[in-house]
């Protein structure tokens, strides 16, 4: 069964400039794809029901914040069914902005996002390791994120 949307040209189109910016006015759109404002909306709408477009979001600078370090960290847990649980006890920590499930070397895979070397040290030893179902974790830092964008649609 495929589920994957059908999108023509001007979807894709309007998609492309509003995951540039998605303040863009729709009479701007139609002025530029040459189709009306309501054309825009009426797409728009459409890619909200089928799922598409699932909202807006804003985008911050995360330096700007004070957080200057950003890290990833595979996690293995002492067996599967520790799954959920320790998904429930990572959602408290304010530092944890994105986790996987994955396949491979760790069960989960987590994106963290600190102020300091201090406090993703602080956030390892106090707060990540002293969740019970974790047996192990593996830190990555990140230096730079060179490559950040979604995917096309």
């Amino acid at each position: 069964m495929n589920d994957v949307a059908k999108l023509d040209d001007l979807d894709r189109q309007i998609l492309h400039t509003l995951m540039a910016d998605a303040k863009v006015p729709y009479a701007e759109m139609g002025k530029r794809f040459s189709v009306s404002p309501a054309t825009v909306h009426v797409r728009v709408e459409k890619m909200k029901a089928a799922g598409i477009i699932t909202g807006t979001e804003v985008l911050v600078n995360t330096k700007a914040l004070g957080y200057d370090v950003c890290c990833f960290i595979g996690i293995n847990l002492y067996a599967a069914r520790d799954y959920h649980s320790a998904i429930e006890k990572l959602q408290q920590l304010d530092e944890v902005v994105e986790a996987y499930y994955t396949t491979g070397a760790y069960n989960i895979f987590v994106k963290l996002m600190c102020r300091s070397i201090e406090e993703l040290q602080y956030v390892l030893i106090d707060k990540l390791q002293a969740i019970d179902e974790v047996q192990s974790t593996e830190t990555l830092i990140s230096l730079q994120n060179p490559i950040k964008r979604n995917v096309a649609p």
